[in-house]
């Protein structure tokens, strides 16, 4: 368990306490969000490889002498973390590239990687004596919320764009939660939550706004960091869309490096759909900050026009010597079934849009022939079984006849 020290402002590096009231910077408002920072010294002679070797918590939960967590007692039983990194040589190979590894965050409990993002928030609600939950989502960090809030006996309020996918919501109405579908794009959801959650006094689970929440999203770092056996990538991979999760990559390695676990920040790269491409856009430009606008993308996790924690994503892929990359929606869905079929990892469109941006970058010769690549799938394909089903042919219909089925397998 680790008491935060100060709360920082990545734009001016102004400096706050951690109070539960304090979400963003004062001088900068809603862009000027903060990072979680600790005492690296006393932590290094806790956190040590030694000690994570010994220890029998196979969970995200495995680093909590890093993460703002003040009571084990207020970890929910879920458990989160420590998803499988699956070594490819097949699609190493058919890319030529050195080794090629993919990360299945699709495997946590509401199936995918916002639930390292939910986990901790649930547990700063509960120590800061809140009993309501809120956030806006696209779907995965709404459905994520919802699940972790039922666990913690926390209510939760969920704001989503009036056409999110079917089964995300229908998740959402499992577990409990109060759901608002918002008439509207997510920048529209965004604004009535923040609206809601001020009035009502709620706690912000908004990644983008809540300090707190990147703390659980770059334990997914520290496990591929600590999978490889320390021996970090030299670039990852990662959908973008409201940049918290390519922000959360970056902090993660960056803490293990300021920890002496790692001796490389490994260059990061944000993958976008080509609908909904700001953060892109303000990368290929050398822009200080990111133009807001329309989205229009397949991949609903990512469909983001108006990214709030675009100062994190910025930062992420600037100081690893990354890159943005964008993708078109005919190639996300393209990388559903290759994916799945090679390393049997199903993705939903987000989730797969890390890889569909490697393949276009080794494809395009921008990946060296002896570099090692991490791919995070953020997502399960069973998120969105409709566009799943775009991307591949129909069953064969038969009866229940082997002549007919000899027949229809000879012209099939």
């Amino acid at each position: 368990m680790a008491r935060p020290e100060i709360l920082k402002c990545v734009l001016c590096g102004s400096e706050y306490s951690p109070e539960p009231e304090r979400y963003v910077c004062d001088r900068c408002g809603l862009d000027g969000t903060l990072d979680v920072l600790y005492d690296i010294d006393t932590i290094k002679k806790k956190l040590t490889k030694a000690s994570l070797s010994k220890t029998k918590d196979m969970s995200m939960w495995r680093y909590r002498d890093i993460m703002p967590i003040l009571n084990d007692v207020n970890i929910p039983t879920l458990s989160v973390g420590w998803t499988p990194l699956y070594e490819n040589k097949k699609l190493a190979s058919k890319y030529g590239i050195g080794k090629l590894y993919i990360k299945d965050d699709g495997r946590n409990p509401t199936a995918s990687l916002k639930d390292r993002a939910s986990a901790v928030g649930v547990v700063k609600a509960v120590e800061f004596g809140q009993n309501v939950i809120a956030c806006a989502s696209t779907g995965n960090a709404a459905s994520s919320l919802s699940g972790f809030a039922a666990v913690s006996g926390l209510e939760s309020y969920i704001f989503v764009p009036e056409k999110a996918p079917s089964a995300k919501v229908t998740q959402l109405l499992v577990y409990g939660a109060n759901v608002v579908l918002v008439k509207g794009d997510y920048a529209q959801a965004f604004d009535l939550a923040t609206s809601a959650i001020n009035k009502f006094g709620w706690y912000n689970r908004n990644c983008a706004i809540n300090p707190y929440l990147v703390e659980g999203k770059k334990t997914c770092a520290m496990e591929i960091a600590e999978q490889l056996d320390w021996d970090v990538p030299d670039r990852v991979f990662i959908s973008v869309g409201d940049g918290c999760c390519i922000g959360g990559l970056y902090k993660g390695f960056r803490d293990l490096l300021d920890l002496g676990l790692i001796d490389r920040m490994p260059k990061i790269t944000g993958v976008q759909a080509e609908g909904a491409s700001p953060i892109y856009k303000a990368i290929k430009e050398n822009s200080a900050k990111v133009m807001f606008g329309d989205a229009d993308t397949i991949a609903d996790s990512i469909s983001v026009g108006a990214p709030r924690n675009w100062a994190k994503a910025l930062r992420a892929i600037r100081k690893s010597d990354g890159t943005a990359v964008t993708v078109a929606d005919e190639e996300i869905l393209s990388a559903i079934p290759e994916l799945a079929r090679a390393s049997g990892v199903f993705g939903e469109p987000a989730g797969v849009a890390g890889f569909a941006g490697f393949r276009k970058m080794a494809l395009a010769g921008e990946i060296g022939l002896d570099e090692t690549i991490a791919v995070v799938v953020t997502g399960n394909g069973l998120k969105d079984i409709e566009s799943a089903k775009k991307s591949v042919g129909r069953a064969m219909l038969c009866a229940p006849d082997i002549e007919e089925f000899s027949k229809l397998i000879a012209s099939y």
